[in-house]
């Protein structure tokens, strides 16, 4: 009798102890665990980007045609804007939550007070070429002098871009016209009916025009090499940024976001360029799946694989902007301020 109340005090102990175990294992994963296991903050979200049909955008595009931001329990609306300049404005004036566009905005807008903050990279190359067309005589940057160069919108990364290798041509902004000529069917007619000389865009638009005989490239910067001969090392390109002050209000659905993107990345490193023709929208090819096709191999090396923007390639993108705006010259920027990588870290480990 003795040894059968001890070993049912002894399986109590084990059974208490276990529960205790669970209890604590639980409290550990409410209060560590994945965010995809916690409600969002603000589970309906207006998301702002800046000519979606770009290749330099792509990974937007995964994750809302993927289910990525559904399965973290998020309703994403998203609102397509000229460029990238047209999708600040609106983060600035409160219409967008976030917005998926260039790292520099972060930097510039820190010059202006205004604390924008990055949370996770999407492109670690900035995948914009600089071309010219075939009949225009222009053979180099320098000759771009007087002549009407296509970005996708005013104080944009395109622009950004063109003002960078003007000025290592000792060359100024206003040495140029640029006309917004946005990312898409637009973009491509307005080179080929010589409404523009030059223009700086992204794929599929300049494999459009490279295929199509339009255009020679004066500049590349979709794969490392390029990068590293036009700004020294990597320049971070697409990110997901927003106001700091969102980030620290909703932390779970910041954390559901970057899960969501990060996944998207994930998806495209594995993926075929058929693969990812098959998911984006028909119209995103231009009519031409062929095509598309070949601008994804092409683009391919410009997303970012770990999500984390390098120290050396914030310095990069800073040192960009420094070449040509005189207001970030005399700015004291705290670069450590522009991207926090808590979130994509913690995205990677679940």
């Amino acid at each position: 009798m003795g040894r059968l109340k001890a070993g049912r005090l002894g399986h109590g102990l084990v059974r208490a102890f276990a529960i205790g175990v669970l209890a604590v294992a639980g409290l550990a994963a409410a209060l560590a665990g994945p965010a995809v296991a916690q409600t969002a903050e603000k589970p309906q979200l207006t998301l702002g980007v800046g000519g979606k049909p770009l290749l330099y955008y792509l990974p937007l595009t995964i994750a809302e045609r993927k289910g990525f931001f559904k399965e973290e329990g998020l309703d994403v609306s998203i609102n397509d804007f000229g460029g990238g300049a047209k999708s600040l404005q609106a983060l600035i004036g409160g219409s967008v939550d976030v917005v998926t566009g260039a790292y520099e905005h972060t930097i510039r807008m820190q010059a202006k007070g205004q604390d924008i903050v990055s949370v996770i990279e999407l492109g670690r190359f900035p995948g914009i070429v600089l071309v010219a067309g075939k009949d225009s005589g222009i053979k180099a940057v320098k000759d771009l002098k007087g002549r009407k160069v296509g970005v996708t919108a005013p104080g944009s990364s395109t622009n950004f871009f063109v003002n960078f290798l003007l000025a290592k041509d000792g060359l100024k902004p206003e040495d140029v016209s640029f006309v917004g000529v946005g990312g898409g069917a637009s973009a491509v007619a307005q080179m080929k009916h010589g409404g523009i000389d030059a223009m700086a865009n992204l794929d599929p638009v300049i494999t459009k025009l490279e295929s199509d005989g339009d255009v020679a490239i004066l500049a590349d910067s979709r794969t490392e090499a390029g990068s590293e001969a036009i700004f020294g090392g990597p320049n971070p390109a697409a990110v997901l940024y927003l106001k700091r002050d969102f980030v620290t209000r909703n932390p779970v659905t910041t954390q559901k976001l970057v899960n969501a993107f990060a996944k998207a990345l994930k998806w495209l490193h594995a993926a075929t360029p058929a693969e990812v023709a098959a998911v984006v929208p028909a119209e995103y090819l231009l009519g031409d799946t062929g095509l598309y096709e070949a601008a994804v191999k092409n683009s391919m090396p410009m997303y970012s694989v770990t999500g984390v923007i390098p120290e050396a390639a914030m310095k990069n993108a800073l040192g960009m902007l420094v070449a040509f705006d005189p207001e970030l010259k005399s700015a004291s920027i705290d670069l450590a301020k522009t991207f926090d990588g808590t979130f994509v870290k913690k995205a990677g480990s679940h």
